[in-house]
């Protein structure tokens, strides 16, 4: 038996000193030869070229950002118990430089609850900010900083002729994530939203480039870097964005800038002539050029001058009545115009109205009254 156990140990050493010798791998004389597999040569992956459109967008991001700005606002809150006053943040938001005079366009609900406004400019810089006038019907508003070196105004583009389906970008600080950019198209003109204090937005346009809380005040651009419209609010049961974003019209923002800036508040003068942005650029598309007079105001200067509103034919067509082709010395072409027109006159002047009746032009001067 013994013997037995010492032949076994024997075969098993004989079995182990076969497969390792000195803690190496005894192999064939084949395997020995065998020359070591070469290294698997890695492929060179060549950088991804960027697509003319890709450029384009990039250089316009570029050559736009420095005009965009970063709002934050603080308001004053009194200790109940101490009566001592504080500093608490109250909200925030974007803007873009308007002129070489540093004043700053942004939503009115943006600086609305403030005491105090911080501008920040891309570069870094920080400026204390003073409100110059706000328009709660259009949710603009002006602030104005002080400094060198200030970056210059976006250019102004035009809000009539917005094809939907045309490129658009969009610029802010969203959740704070400063200076973002969002690309999509116009998705819809002529939108109307209600607003504060029952006042409701007018002839918005609606994109689909994303727009979430701290977009607000940003600017929406087309695909030349223009200014468009304004971002100001968007359409979302959970409050971020659901690719339905509205902004206001650059052609708004030319009227109501210029006086807010001037005299702090928007009072736009009006001949009391009705009319309708959507069925009017409707009558324009078709080869009518002017505003259709749809009515009078009662007790106006087109009531008293007898203007003539438009019609339906049996068809439901519509029949002109007048239209309005010049104020003073400026034609006017679409209901943007005339309104610019109408902005850049005050409250109580007389104007010359040029308006086409039965293809027979006709002149009215008429007093200009505050509007509503």
């Amino acid at each position: 038996m013994m013997r037995g156990f010492l032949v076994g140990v024997a075969v098993c050493a004989i079995s182990v000193g076969v497969g390792v010798y000195g803690g190496y791998r005894l192999t064939s004389e084949f395997e020995a030869a065998a020359p070591a597999p070469s290294p698997v040569a890695q492929p060179t992956v060549a950088p991804t070229a960027l697509t003319g459109r890709e450029q384009s967008t990039i250089s316009l991001f570029r050559a736009s950002r420095e005009a965009v700005v970063s709002i934050s606002t603080s308001g004053r809150v009194v200790d109940p118990f101490t009566r001592r006053t504080s500093e608490q943040p109250v909200g925030s938001g974007s803007g873009f430089v308007w002129d070489d005079e540093g004043h700053i366009v942004t939503n009115n609900h943006v600086v609305e609850g403030g005491t105090s406004a911080t501008v920040t400019l891309a570069d870094g810089r920080s400026f204390d900010a003073r409100l110059v006038g706000r328009d709660a019907a259009h949710d603009l508003a002006v602030l104005k900083i002080e400094g060198r070196d200030l970056p210059g105004a976006l250019p102004i583009g035009q809000s009539q002729g917005l094809e939907v389906g045309q490129e658009v970008l969009a610029i802010g600080n969203p959740f704070g994530l400063d200076w973002t950019l969002t690309t999509g198209i116009v998705s819809a003109l002529d939108r109307e939203l209600p607003g504060q204090d029952g006042i409701s937005s007018r002839g918005l346009i609606q994109t689909d480039a994303a727009i979430n809380p701290g977009n607000s005040g940003g600017p929406l651009l087309d695909s030349e870097g223009r200014l468009i419209g304004v971002n100001t609010a968007i359409f979302s049961p959970s409050g971020a964005s659901a690719g339905i974003g509205f902004a206001i019209p650059v052609g708004s923002v030319r009227r109501v800038v210029p006086q807010l800036i001037q005299q702090g508040h928007y009072t736009p003068p009006s001949i009391g002539v009705i009319a309708d942005a959507r069925i009017n650029a409707a009558v324009n598309r078709q080869g009518l050029s002017g505003v259709l007079v749809l009515g009078a105001e009662p007790g106006s200067a087109a009531e008293a001058a007898g203007l003539q509103p438009a019609t339906l034919d049996r068809q439901g067509r519509i029949v002109p009545g007048d239209v309005l082709i010049g104020i003073g010395d400026s034609d006017i072409t679409s209901l943007d115009d005339y309104l610019v027109e109408l902005d850049r006159l005050q409250v109580g002047e007389s104007v010359e109205v040029r308006f086409r009746r039965d293809r027979r032009e006709r002149t009215e001067v008429m007093q200009l009254t505050a509007g509503i």
